[in-house]
């Protein structure tokens, strides 16, 4: 029995539907098929529309800009904050042209300086000659996305090191009501980024001293993150942290996921400074009580916020390449940070990289070899039409492949219309019913025999392995493991 919780009403909803809309079923069966039992935990609703979306861009950009600073004192004079050719259209039309789907602002860093007129403070772009104090940082970037067709994202940190009263229980009141003035004037957001850096020197109203505070009851997170979700029921917020609840962090900044990879994971098991913790949180667990998907976040740029001195180190197109291939590639969401610069800009080498590595992205999965390819299975769910092998090159996400519960292994087949190069091999499980695959490998046909090329753990929401560019007319993607009846939904070449 692999159903191990009551699964969410929309995921079976939509196996149900896929089931039933599919080609009828095999004469050889009395009626249709059932579909297999989710393996939980599975993605929310909102989850899944995360997955979907690949990637995504962060700004940094705040006084430290034009300190020259990566984390601000929180003693700077808001007089800093003016720059002199500000474009947001630039920044957003930037990055939509670079294929992000959506924009998770720094509203507010360690620094504690607001980029919006806040009521509760004066560290804020109000205080400062912006626009003649007139300016509105978040709402020009919310307003942008909107206008792009982008979805829009806060962080919002929780560390200040400006507030005189950070560490006592005023601060989390203070925190909570810019959340309140956030979600009530910029919404709706689909992500809010938590960070890990909680506590330390700083210059907290004139004290200049050190404050540590415990980072697992001074914010008291339950209730600030169902505030959040009261201020905005629908569409529903996903929460980054370390643990989660809904996304977490990868445990690295350099741009890269486990090459296993699981979504499941438990968060109670995840805190600073435990050991094996960034592994852990990498490859997540097959066993994992709860979905909550890894995030890669690493920026273009050596540094988080702009500095002059790094302009000759922006990351070039093929390393934004395989920086994509080692998160999406490997089935977590890529958040690319790009700082604009002192003019208020995304700055000409940051655009040129991205424009390089659009094209790099373009031209490498242009054309899907394996369209008009024919395709069998050794074993399909039932001999029901509605789980054979032809279901993962139909273009249908709510399709599959899938073999009957008691088969946990399978083999796919692909014959090319002509031997071709082949560079890369992509696939992807049906998460809605939960992610399976643990083991797979890939063969190509050659010189009379199958040869292996290569082999990997999990699949997840998408898996892009590299081929060699091996010349062949036909691939054998063999499902060595699973903790279920494996289902997979798409499968390309390139």
């Amino acid at each position: 029995m692999i159903l191990r919780s009551s699964a969410p009403a929309w995921a079976l909803a939509c196996t149900l539907l896929a089931a039933a809309c599919s080609s009828p079923q095999s004469t050889e069966q009395t009626g249709p098929v059932a579909p297999p039992a989710p393996l939980l935990p599975v993605p929310s609703e909102a989850q899944q529309n995360w997955h979907e979306m690949e990637l995504n861009a962060f700004i940094h950009f705040t006084t430290n800009t034009f300190t020259d600073k990566e984390w601000g004192y929180g003693d700077e004079d808001p007089s800093i904050f003016n720059p002199t050719d500000i474009d947001v259209t630039q920044w957003i039309t930037t990055l939509k042209d670079a294929g992000f789907k959506g924009v998770i602002l720094t509203c507010k860093h360690h620094d504690g300086f607001a980029l919006w007129p806040s009521q509760y403070t004066e560290h804020d772009i109000a205080s400062s000659p912006f626009q003649g104090g007139n300016g509105d940082l978040v709402k020009a970037v919310s307003e942008a996305c909107r206008a792009q067709g982008l979805k829009f994202g806060v962080y919002l940190s929780p560390w200040d090191r400006n507030r005189a009263d950070y560490g006592q229980p005023s601060y989390v009141e203070y925190y909570r009501n810019q959340l309140r003035e956030i979600f009530n004037n910029y919404g709706p957001v689909f992500e809010m980024w938590f960070d890990g850096a909680n506590g330390g020197d700083g210059y907290y109203g004139g004290a200049r001293e050190k404050r540590n505070i415990d980072r697992q009851t001074y914010y008291d997170w339950p209730t600030t993150i169902q505030l959040v979700r009261d201020l905005q029921p629908e569409p529903q917020v996903l929460f980054f942290s370390d643990a989660g609840p809904d996304i977490r962090w990868v445990g690295n900044e350099r741009g890269v996921a486990g090459e296993t990879n699981w979504n499941t994971i438990s968060n109670d098991t995840l805190y600073a400074g435990k050991a094996g913790v960034e592994d852990l949180l990498a490859t997540g667990s097959p066993d994992g009580t709860k979905w909550i998907p890894a995030e890669v976040d690493v920026s273009i740029r050596p540094g988080w916020f702009y500095h002059a001195s790094e302009d000759g180190k922006v990351k070039t197109p093929q390393q934004l390449f395989d920086i994509y291939l080692s998160s999406v590639g490997r089935g977590s969401n890529l958040l690319l940070n790009v700082p604009p610069d002192r003019r208020g800009r995304i700055h000409e080498n940051d655009v040129a990289a991205l424009k390089g590595w659009r094209k790099l992205l373009d031209s490498t999965f242009a054309t899907n070899l394996a369209e008009g390819a024919e395709i069998t299975a050794d074993a399909y769910r039932g001999q029901a039409d509605a789980y054979a092998a032809g279901q993962v090159l139909d273009d249908d996400p709510e399709t599959y492949w899938a073999t009957d519960d008691s088969v946990t292994t399978g083999a796919l087949t692909i014959t090319l219309p002509n031997a071709a190069p082949l560079h890369y091999l992509e696939l992807q499980e049906y998460i809605p019913l939960g992610q399976r695959v643990a083991s797979f490998a890939v063969e190509a046909w050659q010189e009379g025999a199958w040869q292996p090329v290569a082999e990997a753990s999990t699949i997840g929401y998408k898996r892009i392995l590299p081929l060699g560019g091996i010349t062949t007319d036909k691939l054998r993607v063999t499902i060595r493991e699973a903790q279920a009846c494996p289902t997979v939904s798409h499968l390309a070449i390139y």
